[in-house]
This record gives C-alpha cells, sequence and structure tokens, in this order.
C-alpha cells in the first residue's frame, strides 16, 4: 500500500494509525513511548518485573490488576508506582505491575500478532538487536503524545529522538521517514539531556515537579534488557 513502507526494511511511522499500517508488514515492531511508557517498561523489565499495559480510559484498571496478580501504578506523584522511572527502579525481581498510559499501552495493544517490543534511549542498541531476530523487516513506532482539547496525536521531539537512537542500530535499508529519525538522533545525541529538557515534553515534566524523570530518559543505553510483549504482558527478553 502506498502508506506502509513495504519496499524499506526498516520503517518508522507516528502513533497507533501507524502500527495498523505497519505492523501487518513487518516482522517485528517497537513501541518508543520515550516519556514516559517505553522508558518505565525498560526500567521495569530490567528490574526482573513483568509489566501489563493497560489502556488510559479503560474501566476497571484495579479489577484487572486483581486478575493478574498485579499491582496497579497510579498517576506520577499519587501513588508508589506510576509512569514515573524513577519511582520503578525499586521494584524488586518478580514484581508484577499493571501500567495505564494513553499512548505506549494502546500503541502496543494494537499490533495484534507481531512481534512487539518497548524501546527507548536507555536500550536502543538491545531492543534493536532483538527485534531483528524476528526477520529483516522492523517498523519503529514513535508514539507522540496527544493534544489535551481532543486528545488528536501531537508529534513528540521525544519520540523522535528515541526512535531515531533505535534505528541507529538496525540493519538494513530505510525509508525516508526512518533515516530522518535517525539524522535527528545522530545530530543531537551529545547534547540529549539538555534537549529533552528544552522540548515541550520536557518542559511539562519540569514544571510538574519530575525533572529528575528526564536524566534517567536521557542515559543512552544503560540497560541491556528489550522488553518483549508476550500473552499479554512485557517481560525482559
Amino acid at each position: 500500500m502506498l502508506f506502509d513502507q513495504s519496499e524499506f526494511d526498516i520503517r518508522c511511522e507516528w502513533g497507533e494509525k501507524g502500527v495498523l499500517q505497519l505492523a501487518p508488514v513487518s516482522d517485528a515492531i517497537i513501541i518508543v513511548d520515550v516519556m514516559s511508557f517505553s522508558t518505565a517498561v525498560t526500567v521495569a523489565t530490567s528490574r526482573g518485573a513483568t509489566v501489563f499495559p493497560y489502556r488510559w480510559n479503560d474501566e476497571s484498571p484495579l479489577e484487572y490488576a486483581k486478575s493478574v496478580n498485579a499491582v496497579l501504578a497510579g498517576g506520577r506523584g499519587e501513588s508508589q508506582y506510576s509512569l514515573s522511572p524513577v519511582s520503578l527502579m525499586t521494584l524488586r525481581s518478580g514484581s508484577r505491575i499493571v501500567l495505564p498510559s494513553p499512548n505506549g499501552s494502546t500503541l502496543t495493544l494494537a499490533t495484534g500478532k507481531t512481534p512487539t517490543l518497548a524501546g527507548c534511549l536507555r536500550n536502543c542498541q538491545a531492543v534493536a538487536q532483538a527485534a531483528q531476530s524476528f526477520g529483516n523487516r522492523i517498523s519503529v513506532i514513535a508514539s507522540g503524545e496527544r493534544w489535551k482539547d481532543d486528545s488528536s496525536l501531537r508529534p513528540a521531539y521525544e519520540d523522535l529522538l528515541g526512535a531515531g537512537a533505535v534505528i541507529s542500530y538496525l540493519k538494513g535499508n530505510r525509508s525516508p521517514e526512518a533515516e530522518t529519525a535517525e539524522v535527528v538522533f545522530q545530530h543531537h545525541k551529545s547534547e540529549i539531556s539538555a534537549r529533552l529538557k528544552d522540548c515541550s515534553s520536557g518542559k511539562e515534566l519540569i514544571e510538574c515537579g519530575f525533572e529528575g524523570d528526564i536524566e534517567v530518559i536521557a542515559s543512552v543505553n544503560c540497560n541491556a534488557v528489550a522488553p518483549f510483549y508476550f500473552n499479554g504482558a512485557y517481560v525482559g527478553k
């Protein structure tokens, strides 16, 4: 099809509609939601936890958490565990946590039968290598954020950067979309923390009192885990 980038090995697209376009023609798909779903999943699974993604606006998250014998993550600053990656750094191995999110969880649950992984700056090399164990056709999906007035997609700098970081470690011919993401990462990789603090999403985190999250988010290749979505949950691969 016109928009599926199928003539290229390495593809890149945005949001849930990007998942629906590319998942059927991909050997594996990597969800990149840097602030903060995929970073949170990476931190949690690196500590031996299992993470269950959950749609943000679905009803009865607590009942779902009970059904899978897991702890329900709450809002940032409102509970022990949340989408804040810092909050997950004390998880014990074997922990089970339900992680609602408006972007990364929604995209994960839209990938169907296509092997799905969560990627971010912290694990960009590991997740790229793990994805290519499934084949050469890899799609990297930048989740983006949502405009508050109508919940439509807001392309977000941090996810373009994160997608580019993952793509930089993938082998194969790149679509123009994938190549552009990689160029952004290569151009900014020496000043990632500063760029993340200056972008719109970063300024929002700082204003809300979570500047500490940005340092965790900005650490490139500090985790060797590639979270793999299997039977309704992400586990370390």
